[in-house]
């Protein structure tokens, strides 16, 4: 048995089917748009505080530069004294001399104390991109669903707009209608043939060379 191929009168459905569309009835409800970082900002301790502006220091070119120049003039100072105690016993002692045991005994305790504060500062870093992540799947979610409604409307405006077509194409055209619909035809059939013989004198014209006036 040979399949009837489907036609748009198939699309046509009830009254009661042709609503206003799944976007008519969607509730843009969603919790109001929130800065995470700002809100987790605003929780953050002292302590937590105090991290980050160490983190943000003892990472930067300043704390690098300012940290060796220091170490330059306390290296260059204790050689410089122990040179001249050398030369003229009895001056000021070195306070350090090489091997530098106070300097790296103070390094030893800055790194100790260095170290566990920017881990902190970084397991910050970790809770706010959790926190980010976390916002930004929340928006993904809503933004599948409400694309959904929206291609669900599309294909309701689809089946309005061949229910339209099919409704217009079943319609019964009368004689008169038909007979005034011919007319009209005919009558925009001679404008384009004047419209026509119009353009083709013109074109003769512009084409014509002019006349020379005698005596000139």
């Amino acid at each position: 048995m040979a399949m009837r191929r489907p036609t748009r009168s198939d699309n046509i459905r009830p009254e009661s089917t042709l609503g206003l569309g799944p976007c008519a009835d969607y509730k843009h409800d969603h919790p109001p748009i929130r800065n995470v970082i700002a809100e987790h900002e605003e929780q953050l301790g002292l302590g937590q505080r105090v991290a980050d502006r160490v983190a943000l220091m003892v990472g930067s070119w300043t704390f690098i530069l300012v940290q060796s120049g220091i170490f330059l003039i306390w290296v260059a100072i204790n050689i410089y004294l122990v040179i001249a105690e050398i030369k003229q016993p009895g001056s000021l002692k070195a306070w350090d001399p090489y091997p530098f045991i106070l300097l790296n005994l103070i390094l030893s305790f800055q790194a100790a104390y260095t170290g566990p504060v920017v881990m902190m500062s970084q397991n910050r870093q970790t809770e706010k991109d959790r926190l980010m992540a976390q916002h930004d799947y929340e928006i993904n979610l809503k933004s599948e669903e409400e694309l959904e409604v929206v291609m669900d409307h599309l294909e309701h405006q689809d089946r309005l707009i061949l229910d339209a077509i099919a409704r217009l194409e079943a319609l019964q055209v009368t004689p008169p209608v038909r007979e005034i619909a011919d007319k009209l035809e005919e009558v925009l059939k001679r404008v384009e043939q004047n419209d026509q013989r119009v353009i083709a004198l013109l074109a003769r014209l512009e084409q014509t060379p002019p006349a020379r006036v005698e005596g000139s």
